[in-house]
């Protein structure tokens, strides 16, 4: 089997609340291969959102090592961080983080001119017609519907055609047919492009289109669910 694309090695997060250190994550150890779908699965607080921040090098482990595409992300500062995100994964949250007075096409475009791209304008109206959103490209966020800001925020985060697309709830704000449709151009960009996907999900129909489903609680691997799955 090839090397991971990712790979985290006993990570630990510890954060500081008002009543002292609160462990969030408890010592995970897992390995992403190129072109996975994995599904981060498990009740509110178990650490899955913390897990894909991490993943992301968007949140700092407290221990233990963070791998992705051979780059040690704890030892990157927060530039060289921003910078390996701009060109080699893209991040989908589930509030979309558009910028209001920018249209359609200029929040898609706009990272890919930071990454330097001289064609930036005409990647975005690429990725805007990829998720069906030709007609919206001049519209504003608050022209637009939850559904259509959710394809906009899923083009901006694909157009670089980034090797790893992290999407935290991405069907989470949406009604079941625009929650499909994300499902539908998620997988079909891992389809298209062998990007490698890791989602966060609460939705039992998105994790179920995913190829492996890793269960957290208490912000560790749930290995007895992880095995019932396994059997079942």
């Amino acid at each position: 089997m090839t090397d991971p694309v990712l790979s985290l090695k006993d990570v630990r997060l510890t954060l500081q609340g008002n009543a002292g250190p609160v462990a969030i994550l408890r010592g995970i150890s897992l390995d992403v291969h190129r072109g996975e779908t994995l599904g981060l699965v498990g009740p509110s607080g178990s650490g899955k959102s913390s897990l894909l921040m991490l993943m992301g090098g968007l949140e700092r482990a407290t221990a233990g090592s963070v791998q992705a595409l051979g780059h040690d992300l704890t030892a990157l500062d927060e530039d060289a961080l921003a910078r390996f995100r701009r060109t080699r994964m893209g991040v989908v949250f589930q509030s979309f983080h558009l910028i209001p007075t920018m249209t359609a096409l200029e929040n898609v475009a706009t990272p890919l001119e930071l990454a330097g791209h001289r064609d930036a304008f005409a990647r975005a109206a690429e990725a805007l017609d990829g998720v069906g959103l030709s007609a919206r490209r001049d519209h504003y966020p608050a022209q637009m519907s939850g559904g259509e800001q959710q394809r906009v925020a899923l083009a901006r985060a694909t157009a670089p055609r980034p090797a790893i697309l992290l999407a935290d709830e991405p069907t989470g704000n949406l009604d079941g047919a625009n929650g499909q449709t994300i499902m539908d151009l998620l997988f079909g960009l891992r389809d298209r492009h062998g990007t490698t996907l890791v989602l966060v999900t609460h939705a039992p129909e998105l994790a179920a289109r995913c190829g492996r489903v890793v269960p957290l609680r208490d912000g560790r691997i749930d290995t007895e669910d992880r095995q019932r799955r396994a059997a079942s």
